[in-house]
């Protein structure tokens, strides 16, 4: 028993030794693991301390970018290498020519303080124009700043050109107007400014610039002719079309009915009433106002030209102009972009607000040619879907569109209604065609458009 219980006691004395062992290789592990966790931070402050230094360096290498042109990187490096070149080996005349671009550079820098003491207004004397026309615009500049501020140059974007105009020496508190008559813009949305002060000095070694926010949009409208609201029968039915709805007042005399309370004793019709001796009411049909609609095609391949395209969104935009104007129900549709990698599974057209003359025109000048979009006669098909209404479908397209391709898109609309297609020839002879329900009328110039629409409205 002694014996068992020294073993026993031995074997205890192991297993806590193992313990014990154990005990001293998870301290390491917790020294090991603080080491790797100090570790673990220098680096992640290195990385961060290096990617604060990048991004510095960036906007550093950026700003020498915008400011240092390249008759200065021209004179820096002049002054670098005739200063090293002279320091080193001796040449007097490397080191003259060093100190004299090192000059150059020091005097450049004055021209480049008080960029941001301008307070630059700009106005246009109009928001919206006609293709083809100008516009002029009043940039008025004044000194914020306490102390004179050295002549610059400001330069104002227009879409994609630039007008330029110096700065005359102004004052604490004086101030500059200048009048400009920007060119003349094509049909679209111009974006005018922002307003940029232009820094530099007489040689062209620096340069600083400085944007302002005021920013205009220049609606530019597309040309439009005069239409005649009565043109290819267009006012055919001002009363409305009857539906099958009935209801108590309207214009369409639908039946005669007995009174039942909550009848307006206004639609008593007495006659009848005096041979049934009953009270008996009159009944309508429900009338509803004719929609228009007109249709562009933006797709690119239906049309020859871009001046092909800018004589059907004249002629779209002169009939929707007529419509508003008319105070009719209008739907102005075209086609939407859609991207390449779902062409084919989604459909999309895109509605112009009718609300105003001015507001369509301004829908009209955001159009523009598109690649990926719908062809024509589906673009006709989804804006048939998207109103049941219609009595009226005016189709503009280019050249490009067959006839084929016109008596399909004007299946998609209401067999009662009137479908008209305008088609845009810049080389074809001004003609009306009636191919059955459809009539397609090919225009050459815009200034035709009026004409034949009215022939076709007295024939």
């Amino acid at each position: 028993m002694t014996e068992r219980t020294e073993r026993t006691g031995t074997v205890s004395d192991t297993r806590l030794t193992r313990t014990s062992a154990g005990s001293l290789t998870g301290e390491r592990t917790e020294v090991t693991s603080a080491r790797s966790r100090r570790l673990v931070g220098v680096a992640v402050r290195a990385s961060r301390a290096w990617t604060a230094t990048r991004a510095a360096l960036a906007l550093a290498w950026a700003w020498v970018r915008r400011t240092v042109r390249p008759a200065g990187v021209l004179a820096l490096l002049a002054a670098t290498l005739g200063l090293v070149a002279g320091l080193a080996f001796g040449w007097v005349e490397a080191l003259v020519a060093g100190i004299a671009a090192l000059v150059l550079l020091a005097l450049s820098a004055p021209f480049l303080f008080q960029a941001r003491t301008y307070d630059v207004d700009l106005t246009l004397a109009h928001e919206r124009v006609v293709a083809g026309t100008g516009v002029q615009a009043t940039v008025t500049i004044r000194n914020t700043g306490r102390r004179p501020a050295l002549p610059g140059r400001i330069d104002v974007p227009v879409g994609a050109g630039l007008v330029e105009f110096g700065v005359p020496l102004l004052r604490a508190g004086a101030s500059s107007a200048q009048e400009l008559e920007l060119p003349p813009q094509p049909r679209g949305i111009v974006r005018i400014g922002p307003a940029t002060t232009v820094r530099s000095d007489p040689i062209g070694l620096l340069r600083r610039e400085h944007a302002f926010d005021d920013v205009h949009d220049l609606y530019v409208h597309p040309r439009t002719v005069p239409v005649p609201s009565t043109s290819a029968g267009l006012i055919r039915d001002l009363d409305g079309n009857p539906t099958t709805r009935l209801v108590d007042a309207d214009m369409s005399f639908h039946a005669i009915r007995e009174y039942a309370p909550g009848d307006s004793r206004r639609q008593v019709h007495w006659k009848s009433t005096a041979k049934t001796g009953r009270l008996m009411v009159r009944q309508y049909e429900e009338s509803r106002r004719s929609r228009m609609a007109v249709v562009l095609g933006l797709d690119t391949a239906e049309y020859e030209t871009d001046a092909e395209f800018e004589l059907a969104v004249s002629a779209a935009s002169s009939l929707a102009v007529r419509a508003v104007r008319d105070a009719r129900d209008l739907d102005v549709v075209v086609g939407a972009e859609i991207p390449r990698v779902v062409r084919g599974r989604l459909r999309a057209i895109r509605h112009i607000p009718t609300t105003a003359p001015r507001t369509v025109l301004d829908g009209f000048s955001g159009v523009d040619r598109l690649t990926d979009t719908m062809a024509f006669v589906d673009v006709c098909r989804l804006a048939a879907e998207a109103n049941e209404h219609l009595s009226i479908a005016v189709l503009v397209t280019g050249s490009r569109v067959g006839v084929g391709a016109l008596r399909q898109a004007a299946l998609a609309f209401p067999a009662d209604a009137a479908t008209v297609a305008v088609v845009c020839d810049e080389r074809a002879h001004p003609r009306t065609q009636v191919l059955g329900a459809l009539t397609v009328i090919t225009v050459g110039t815009l200034d035709d458009l009026a004409g034949l629409l009215l022939r076709g409205s007295t024939s």
